[in-house]
């Protein structure tokens, strides 16, 4: 038996991601949450930088499942306590690809395929998986790429405790123009400054976003 769809609306499609973020929560503990994060934070930069509400939509969803490749990698690797090794580093660095290939093949995700795809790109060209730089990456992977980065480092891992807001926006303040775009740089310094991103006492969760 067939069902047919006239349409998807938008809630439909976060219900969707809701879903396949879910999941991918389920195969890390340290992952729980962390896409919804990085999604409400990619969101927030989106709207002070005053993108086309579109553009909001597609970034706010391209962040939500940012991480999705790394269902289709080992669960002994994503939740090894210890350091990885550098096959095991080269594992985990294909979920960028994994993830693309993932969302290019749902219709209804295929706008948001570079965002997952490019999200591990570098602004100098160092990054992977296709080495892109500058305005080569999409705005949109770039920045998810420095939401990405800001929530793993304010957030607890077993080989290290949460840095706090301040530490973290010195060490993005550190990679800008390396590894991050300059100006989204500036956009989370700005939030910062503003106090929309505040310390916390959750042991997991060392920050929160405060939208007016």
């Amino acid at each position: 038996m067939y069902i047919l769809f006239d349409s998807v609306t938008l809630e439909d499609l976060h219900d969707i991601v809701d879903a396949l973020s879910t999941a991918l929560d389920a195969k890390n503990s340290y992952m729980c949450g962390h896409s919804e994060r990085v999604a409400e934070l990619s969101l927030l930069m989106a709207q002070t930088m005053e993108l086309p509400l579109a553009e909001q939509e597609r970034i706010h969803i391209g962040a939500h499942l940012h991480d999705i490749g790394k269902i289709g990698i080992p669960d002994a690797i994503l939740n090894k306590p210890g350091k990885l090794t550098e096959e095991e580093f080269d594992t985990i660095r294909q979920h960028p690809e994994i993830g693309g290939t993932i969302v290019g093949k749902i219709k209804v995700f295929r706008s948001v395929s570079d965002i997952v795809r490019h999200h591990h790109e570098r602004f100098d060209g160092k990054g992977y998986p296709d080495g892109l730089c500058g305005d080569e990456i999409s705005l949109g992977a770039r920045i998810v790429a420095v939401a990405d980065s800001f929530d793993a480092m304010t957030t607890m891992r077993t080989y290290r405790s949460a840095f706090g807001v301040c530490e973290a926006i010195e060490e993005m303040e550190r990679c800008r123009g390396s590894q991050f775009d300059p100006n989204i740089v500036e956009i989370l310094k700005r939030l910062a400054f503003e106090k929309k991103l505040q310390s916390t006492c959750n042991r997991d969760f060392a920050y929160r976003l405060v939208i007016a």
